[in-house]
């Protein structure tokens, strides 16, 4: 059970993925998790990306790459994840394609949480973040989308839309029925 979560911020990816992990049985896999904590503990790739980040640069892409495959190896994930945040750009994902043909593998779906433009800003000022405010939150968006909508062409019919309006409950039972659980 291989999947990628698509959505923009304040799609509710994060609070999804932590159900749809727990009753599958599989892990959540964050990149904004994986870079903390490779950050933290001051592994070569953590060390290697909070050089970037420190020097206010975006960290390539190889070294994404590296901080999810090390973690796609390890053993929790051998039965499958839900990968948040990789990949962004198809260049990524025909990465990630390499990555898993090399363990034999493939993905099962790519799960595309559609939520308004009103509904995510809604959500995001809610949240009451300093740096959120209505216009920084819909560039946010503007962006996402730009960089977002080539991958779900290229993703094609392996992307599962689902509608992540409503309460957390009834998203999830959306999620999982169209993944067929």
């Amino acid at each position: 059970m291989r999947y990628v979560l698509l959505g923009p911020p304040g799609a509710g990816k994060g609070t999804q993925a932590a159900i749809l992990s727990e009753k599958l049985g599989v892990p959540h896999i964050s990149t904004g998790d994986l870079f903390r904590a490779n950050i933290g503990q001051g592994t070569p790739l953590g060390v290697e990306a909070k050089s970037y980040i420190d020097a206010g640069k975006l960290v390539p892409t190889d070294v994404t790459a590296r901080m999810v495959e090390d973690r796609l190896n390890q053993d929790d994930a051998a039965n499958g994840f839900l990968l948040d945040g990789f990949p962004r750009t198809v260049e990524q994902a025909d990465i990630l394609a390499d990555l898993l043909e090399k363990k034999g593998q493939k993905l099962d779906g790519v799960i595309n949480f559609e939520v308004s433009e009103d509904v995510v800003v809604e959500r995001m000022l809610a949240r009451g973040r300093a740096d959120d405010n209505e216009e920084t939150i819909r560039t946010r968006l503007g962006v996402y989308r730009d960089e977002t909508f080539p991958l779900i062409q290229h993703y094609g019919d392996d992307i599962i839309n689902v509608k992540a309006e409503g309460t957390v409950e009834e998203i999830n039972e959306r999620t999982l029925k169209a993944m067929g659980k």
